[in-house]
């Protein structure tokens, strides 16, 4: 549950408490270590006489480049906190002069905490905690919601005027130099707020404040209640993940045509938002063993498990799904990538109804294609569609021409354009699928 914070005593910041983080999981001992890599080489990769085995992960690793929140995985962007240990993260409550709040801190804090907590923990497979520490009463800005003309594009001065009200009137009672992430809360009914304006806003400059630089902020306009899962959405901004969605150039059309459910970055509202295998990779919560570079022009079969299962020991109970496998180890291989340039790659992974994506429309073998040199919102990841004359889900789903976008078992397909085939054979008893992947 999210911790609320105390008043900041005065000259000194408030550092957050241990009690109710739980306890950082134990490291495995090195024999258990060995023993899940034997099992995993004895069961992810299946052998036959027309196997070619995958190289290591490094081979398929896209180099980062200088794009916004570009999609290589070859190196960490230092500027921005990889989410592998627990963070804190402080909710600052604003309120204006021309408002009086409907709505409590508290409120507001329920309208996020636990989700957003929950769900980083689900798609991490426990290797990743967000602590909220929420400020317990609302913060007055100097002055009118209206004199920020806040909106979706906003522009830089204003923005930048509101933050620095916003530091400045925090500071007295939060101790900034203590949290990895700050979200400036605003009060959703005062007149000059826009609910479209939320986003994470990146300073060229940063602020300054308790003896840290404040470089990244959460700016958080939503309506009450919010959009689903939008914090965790803009949260996956601070650790560098890109937008996946389409926007189009009149503000009017589908937003959904990248990637349609299949990921959190492309939309709050999918009914499958976990991240992409990919972006699991990226964000470390992957190791390199469980990534497969199929290279070379024979037949590489494997066993892909589902990007929602998570290890044995990921602290979380398994999901029961009506008519679904049993939860397998969740330590085999969750990615296979094909090279397709320089900063191109196809990916294959196995998304099922399990976890954060228990209300997903189709289960399978999803297929993305991955661009290291497109910028955020230009389409760095598009997902393939495996059945490009039909549709699924359509009173719930954001985009149902991409909804059943999934190979399922017993089919096979060959990617338009890039003449790489997989094959989806079976499911094992835990779950996995059993795919043979043929590059062109």
């Amino acid at each position: 549950m999210p911790r609320q914070l105390p008043p900041k005593a005065p000259g000194r910041g408030w550092l957050p408490g241990c009690a109710g983080a739980g306890a950082w999981r134990r490291l495995r001992s090195a024999a258990a270590v060995f023993t899940v890599l034997s099992a995993v080489a004895a069961t992810s990769i299946l052998s036959g006489p027309s196997v070619a085995e995958p190289f290591s992960a490094a081979a398929c690793a896209l180099q980062r480049s200088d794009a916004h929140h570009s999609e290589g995985v070859d190196t960490w962007n230092a500027s921005y906190t990889r989410p592998t240990h627990p963070l804190d993260a402080v909710l600052v409550f604003l309120s204006f002069p021309d408002s009086t709040p409907h709505t409590t801190p508290a409120e507001l804090t329920a309208d996020h905490f636990p989700a957003t907590s929950r769900f980083y923990a689900q798609a991490s497979y426990g290797r990743f905690t967000l602590r909220p520490h929420p400020v317990p009463h609302w913060i007055r800005m100097p002055k009118p919601s209206t004199a920020y003309a806040i909106h979706r594009d906003w522009d830089a001065r204003d923005r930048a005027a509101y933050l620095r009200d916003a530091v400045a009137a925090a500071d007295p009672q939060v101790d900034f130099s203590r949290f990895g992430v700050v979200y400036f809360v605003a009060d959703p009914d005062a007149p000059g707020v826009d609910s479209d304006a939320t986003k994470v806003v990146n300073l060229d400059t940063p602020l300054h404040a308790d003896g840290t630089d404040i470089d990244r902020v959460v700016t958080v306009f939503e309506r009450h209640p919010p959009d689903r899962l939008v914090l965790a959405h803009e949260t996956g901004h601070v650790f560098d993940l890109p937008d996946l969605y389409h926007r189009p150039a009149d503000g009017k059309g589908d937003w959904d045509t990248y990637v349609g459910d299949w990921d959190l970055m492309g939309s709050q509202f999918a009914l499958s938002p976990d991240f992409f295998a990919w972006h699991k990779w990226r964000l470390g919560w992957l190791d390199p063993r469980q990534v497969a570079c199929v290279r070379g022009t024979g037949t590489t079969r494997l066993t892909l498990e589902p990007v929602e299962e998570g290890p044995a020991d990921a602290g979380r109970a398994p999901v029961a799904t009506a008519g679904a496998p049993a939860f397998g180890t969740g330590d085999g291989t969750k990615l296979a990538v094909v090279r397709t340039g320089s900063d191109s790659a196809l990916a294959f992974e196995a998304r099922t109804s399990l976890g954060v994506d228990s209300e997903g429309c189709r289960q399978g073998v999803l297929v993305y294609r991955v661009r290291s040199g497109a910028e955020s919102g230009g389409g760095p990841v598009e997902v393939v569609d495996a059945h490009p004359h039909s549709s699924a889900c359509w009173e719930t789903s954001v985009y149902p021409p991409l909804a059943d976008a999934p190979v399922a078992e017993g089919e096979t397909f060959t990617v338009p354009g890039d003449g790489v085939r997989v094959e989806v054979e079976s499911r094992t008893p835990s779950g996995a699928y059993t795919v043979e992947i043929t590059p062109g």
